[in-house]
């Protein structure tokens, strides 16, 4: 077994234990860290915490979650990856760091790749390409070693966040019908949660892919309704997808944060939304991603079990 510690930041969320199971497969050395007191615990925010983590470290996968606000963004991101970039600068170790697209505004190409211009007009999308601005300088000034994995939105076992499972399969398993915030007949590009882990993985262990942005892969196009028949498939269901009117979401907005938050992402939503991921296919040809009926079996059958166990409590 490689002596060489992989530090995994936010251990306890989909993408973190997506890295984890990943590196257990190969056998390498894991130091798994989150706020979950039964592992190494570190408040990312607090410097010598974040040292405390990091130290002894050859890799560390930045795979955190904040909740979904654009002030906790705003205010904790680029705190959270100036102290990980400092730590990782003292320990000499390679840093890994999970992104996601937010820093894309509208309109934007189809396909969009890493060269796409950024100019967000979302405060959460401004503090994201802040945070990653402040990785990518560290990287042109020789601080640290590192790459950027952007992942699109993901969906997969463990995704609790995921846009198919809030409200959604969440809905499903309790025999009722999903919803939606946005239009169903949208073509947009979603990842694997395992997938993304495989591939930060796969990136981490290869030296020429760092100093540089990565796409992580994803399936191909497809819709809303077009998922939805997976997981009817899946779930042997009938179920059709309910979109929530415009002011029906205003209102509810006043009440319900999240539905308030993802008002500045629904751009997202309203045009053909296509990640390309041609450029890690092209580095890495023989990554076989995920079918969307694969991902969606595996999600379905993980969540099925804490559904099992919640109601047992």
């Amino acid at each position: 077994m490689e002596s060489k510690i992989h530090t995994v930041l936010g251990a306890n969320g989909a993408i973190g234990k997506a890295v984890i199971k990943e590196l257990e497969i190969r056998q390498l050395q894991i130091r798994k860290v989150s706020t979950k007191p039964t592992w190494v615990q570190a408040d990312l925010l607090r410097k010598e915490e974040a040292e405390k983590a990091i130290d002894g470290s050859s890799y560390v996968y930045l795979c955190i979650g904040l909740p979904y606000n654009a002030k906790v963004w705003e205010t904790r991101w680029p705190q959270i990856m100036q102290n990980v970039i400092d730590a990782c600068e003292k320990a000499q170790a390679k840093l890994i760091f999970l992104d996601n697209i937010y820093m894309y505004a509208s309109p934007l190409p189809i396909p969009f790749d890493e060269s796409t211009s950024q100019n967000p007009n979302s405060k959460k999308g401004k503090a994201r390409k802040q945070s990653a601005d402040l990785m990518i300088k560290a990287l042109r000034d020789n601080k640290i070693k590192g790459l950027i994995g952007r992942s699109a939105d993901f969906y997969g076992e463990g995704a609790i966040n995921s846009p198919f499972y809030i409200s959604f399969l969440e809905r499903m398993l309790q025999d009722k019908g999903p919803q939606t915030l946005v239009s169903a007949d949208i073509e947009h590009t979603y990842a694997d949660v395992l997938d993304n882990g495989r591939a930060l993985v796969e990136l981490a262990l290869n030296d020429d892919c760092y100093g540089e942005v990565w796409h992580l892969p994803v399936g191909e196009p497809i819709t809303t309704n077009g998922m939805l028949a997976i997981f009817n498939e899946k779930l042997g269901s009938y179920f059709k997808v309910s979109v929530m009117p415009t002011l029906l979401k205003k209102i509810l907005a006043i009440f319900i944060p999240i539905i308030k938050e993802a008002k500045e992402m629904e751009y997202q939503f309203e045009q053909k939304y296509v990640m390309s991921d041609s450029k890690f296919r092209k580095r890495f040809p023989n990554f076989k991603v995920s079918s969307y009926q694969d991902g969606v079996n595996r999600m379905v059958e993980w969540f099925k079990v804490i559904e099992k166990q919640n109601a047992s409590c």
